[in-house]
């Protein structure tokens, strides 16, 4: 027999000498109870028998120890809830120890508790069992929490890989050259847009262009855009792995210190050996006016004896 409990029962030695052995089962209806002993012999649950008697069965399973039955009706009781009934459903997969039925009504709950709440269940279990009422909240409240921490690991991911492409991107230009910036040594390719190989390549562009000519820079005031690119160029020397080969503006110099070797190295001429500039006369006589604008000021302005701009 499929059911230990049934089997004990059916060993035991039949009292007053009575070969007559009855084995009540209460509390269920009497279909419900065909369908248990029936699924005994031939281990068949038919759709209509679990649409009918579901939760019965499942009582009938977990108290007689019938754990395929009990799995298949988990299943199919799961597959049936409804906002009227998966209060009275969890409570019962609490009672009859099915994990995965308990935790299918807990989300249940949680996905549509404004609708849960007006039920009379909700309101029966509120009132008989505060503490079943605790842990619904308490998981509700926990997987809210896991929901925002996921948010915001998938914001910091997703800048994460931002600063990873910007950095290949500047990488990519400062060695290979793109469009119109890069090394002066490395025709770049002569085309209008940039390549497709980093999508942030345009915007790294454009901020090497705007750090190079911003006025407001030039007039001593404070510039986001020139302050984006200097994080993105420390950021590149604090991880670079060869920064004496690395060409980089800046990279071994700002991953060493700040503007002083900056400055001597642009007053030997070390860096302009290998990179150069095209900037116009106006561009020249701003750079002269304003090198007394302070050491963070001043390691920037060095970039422009390291890029080149070619074309326009």
């Amino acid at each position: 027999m499929v059911s230990p409990v049934l089997d004990n029962i059916m060993e035991r030695p039949v009292k007053h000498g009575s070969s007559e052995r009855v084995i009540p089962i209460l509390g269920v209806p009497c279909d419900a109870v065909s369908a248990f002993i029936k699924y005994l012999y031939d281990s068949m649950c038919t759709e209509e028998q679990m649409e009918k008697y579901g939760i019965h069965l499942l009582v009938l399973s977990h108290v007689y120890l019938v754990p395929q039955l009990k799995q298949r009706c988990s299943r199919g009781v799961s597959q049936r809830l409804t906002v009227e009934n998966v209060v009275d459903v969890l409570q019962l997969a609490r009672l009859c120890d099915a994990p995965d039925l308990y935790l299918k009504c807990l989300k249940q709950v949680t996905a549509r508790f404004k609708a849960v709440e007006q039920t009379e269940g909700w309101k029966f279990m509120q009132e008989h069992d505060p503490w079943l009422e605790l842990h619904i909240l308490r998981f509700m409240d926990e997987a809210e929490s896991r929901k925002k921490r996921r948010w915001r690991q998938r914001k910091e991911q997703r800048l994460y890989l931002q600063l990873s492409d910007g950095l290949e991107c500047l990488e990519h230009i400062c060695r290979e050259g793109c469009t119109t910036v890069g090394p002066y040594d490395v025709e770049t390719a002569k085309k209008p847009s940039p390549c497709d190989k980093y999508a942030t390549c345009q915007g790294v562009q454009m901020l090497i262009k705007h750090l190079v000519l911003c006025k407001r820079r030039a007039s001593g005031v404070g510039c986001c855009r020139c302050n984006r690119m200097w994080q993105l160029l420390r950021l590149h020397s604090s991880i670079c792995d060869h920064p004496d080969s690395c060409r980089v503006p800046l990279c071994s110099t700002t991953e060493n210190g700040g503007g002083c070797e900056v400055e001597a190295a642009c007053e030997e001429g070390l860096l302009g050996q290998s990179y150069v500039i095209a900037v116009s006369t106006q561009e020249k006589e701003r750079g002269g006016a304003e090198g007394n604008n302070g050491q963070n000021c001043q390691c920037i302005e060095n970039l422009q004896i390291i890029l080149s701009f070619h074309g326009k």
